[in-house]
């Protein structure tokens, strides 16, 4: 994994509180049939702009993914797909196709919750959001209630691989 920025004590409260906003949300998923991951997009203020959960069997849609759902609703509701200073919290390490689109949706910071040591685009298999050829790089937090976040997909899956 590739390091990560450290938080304030006051930032870290305030990011464990979006991250449970974000627990809640993937919660949705569950009721779907869907992997449990949950995201949502903040203002510079932190007022939230934008929320999503995995939606891919609900929709039939491979792009159904949390953050994109999340970054969809977010450039509707500011009225457009630029959302600089805005930040993304998500409840798992967003992957190499949802790195890129909150690259391109100009987010500034990346919150996230549990790290996906096989998908992960975001400072554990891949470092998408940060690599020095981009045009943008995204601030990452990692490992905000990280075993909470961990916790919500090992269930899922273990009543999937019976």
């Amino acid at each position: 994994m590739v390091p990560v920025q450290s938080a304030s004590p006051a930032a870290s409260r305030l990011y464990a509180g979006w991250m449970g906003q974000a627990l809640e949300v993937a919660a949705g998923a569950l009721a779907a049939g869907d992997v449990p991951v949950g995201a949502l997009v903040l203002s510079p203020r932190g007022e939230v702009l934008g929320t999503g959960h995995n939606r891919r069997e609900a929709d039939g849609d491979p792009t159904a993914h949390a953050e994109v759902v999340a970054l969809r609703a977010a450039a509707t509701a500011r009225g457009g797909w630029r959302l600089q200073d805005c930040t993304l919290v998500v409840t798992l390490e967003p992957c190499v196709m949802c790195a890129g689109a909150l690259m391109l949706a100009r987010i500034g910071r990346l919150v996230l919750g549990a790290w996906d040591p096989k998908a992960g685009a975001c400072g554990s298999v891949w470092d998408v959001v940060r690599d020095r050829r981009a045009t943008h790089r995204v601030e990452v937090i990692g490992g905000i209630r990280e075993q909470e976040c961990a916790q919500i997909l090992l269930d899922f899956f273990a009543g999937h691989r019976l």
